[in-house]
């Protein structure tokens, strides 16, 4: 599972939400809208990724 790997594309805006969620979002390492990032799949990002996945759009890589 450590070696898999998700495209996540943030698909709204971070402002006006809460700062936990913002923190998210960064720490996914999106920054615009429309910015595309591929991150490891691990618990620690996919409870990211599930916190804020009204903001994002996830796609598995195989």
């Amino acid at each position: 599972m450590a070696d898999k790997k998700i495209r996540v594309t943030l698909v709204k805006s971070r402002f006006g939400r809460s700062p936990n969620h913002n923190h998210c979002v960064l720490g996914l390492g999106l920054k615009k809208i429309h910015q595309t990032v591929t991150v490891m799949d691990t618990p620690q990002n996919r409870g990211m990724i599930n916190k804020v996945s009204y903001l994002l759009k996830v796609e598995d890589l195989s």
